[in-house]
């Protein structure tokens, strides 16, 4: 299946798809701390805020998206100015088959281009799934933070990894 998957920067066309893999998110409640559907407004000044060196992929398959990576902005900060926070969603029918890993391979690449040297992320602590894929891909997990925020009115911890990219 990974065989026929290919990734690109996405498109204004791609939002609606991107929206919705990151709706699926919200409700299954493994990746993100949202916890409100997210509507075309939202989305639209989301994509917005990634051109230039911040860029969104999208896996593709047989010309259907079916998973997006973004480099994000992790401080406004010059001094950060070489790191990027990561987000990574795969649709639901096509999580464990080896999407994330090929999203990661190219975001990273396009990070190098952009003068990234190194991302980060944040992940729950109990996202084994997510963990491994990032784990296998080459980060390490820095730490944990605590109780870092609220999940269905219980406190949550939140693990942060991270990848050199370019060494010096």
């Amino acid at each position: 299946m990974v065989d026929q998957l290919t990734t690109r920067i996405a498109s204004e066309q791609d939002i609606e798809s991107i929206r919705m893999i990151y709706n699926q998110g919200i409700e299954d409640r493994i990746a993100t701390l949202e916890t409100e559907q997210k509507e075309s407004p939202y989305m639209i000044n989301w994509f917005e805020q990634h051109k230039g060196r911040y860029k969104v992929l999208v896996a593709e398959q047989n010309g259907e998206v079916i998973g997006w990576a973004s480099l994000n902005q992790y401080s406004n900060r010059c001094a950060y100015n070489g790191v990027a926070d990561l987000s990574v969603y795969i649709r639901r029918d096509f999580r464990g088959k080896g999407i994330g890993s090929k999203l990661l391979q190219d975001i990273e690449s396009l990070a190098i281009q952009h003068q990234f040297n190194k991302i980060i992320l944040f992940t729950f602590s109990f996202n084994a799934l997510g963990q491994g894929l990032y784990r296998k891909s080459g980060y390490r997990e820095v730490g944990v933070l605590e109780k870092q925020g609220q999940m269905d009115g219980k406190f949550i911890d939140v693990m942060i990894m991270e990848k050199i990219l370019i060494d010096e």
